[in-house]
């Protein structure tokens, strides 16, 4: 009976190091770019935070939680921006989130599934992204597609869809 709690004990704390060593945090390094474009408006966010953890060979136990400032929003014109802002709602919802419910592999590429919230209302959202190792620093790549509507923003002249594209430089932390 020792033996067997013993090597209960031991298989637990082995499933605990395994983890330890398979999640690698990583956090954001300088300036990510993310631009939208759509068939009326193009632009840029700033101000990305973020959480990440992931290891691509094991996406299984990536967590990704992100933030970028919608106040920041910038389309190249002082109307189309000033637009923007206000269809986002930035005074009440200066942020937009995602945070990952899944991440999975998809041929040379991963999927994060989770969770968008913009302008105050949350939808389902997947992100398809790739990660270029480069030992103790990375680059994410993705895209995701968003629905205005979706999220309450049908001002006249909104777009159907907007396809938000991100490039996140990030070093393990």
């Amino acid at each position: 009976m020792k033996n067997i709690k013993q090597a209960a004990l031991a298989a637990a704390i082995i499933s605990f190091l395994a983890f330890t060593i398979i999640a690698t945090n990583w956090k954001v390094k300088g300036d990510a770019v993310i631009e939208f474009t759509s068939s009326k408006v193009n632009g840029s966010f700033g101000g990305l935070k973020a959480t990440i953890v992931f290891d691509k060979d094991h996406p299984e136990e990536a967590k990704f939680s992100a933030s970028i400032d919608a106040t920041s929003i910038a389309t190249g014109f002082f109307l189309k921006t000033s637009h923007a802002k206000d269809a986002l709602g930035t005074d009440d919802h200066p942020f937009i989130k995602f945070v990952s419910t899944e991440v999975s592999k998809s041929g040379n590429a991963y999927l994060a599934k989770g969770n968008l919230t913009l302008k105050g209302i949350t939808r389902p959202a997947v992100i398809h992204f790739t990660f270029d190792d480069k030992g103790a620093q990375g680059i994410f790549k993705g895209d995701m597609k968003v629905i205005p509507k979706d999220f309450g923003i049908d001002r006249m002249g909104t777009p159907p869809e907007v396809l938000v594209k991100l490039t996140v430089p990030v070093v393990k932390s």
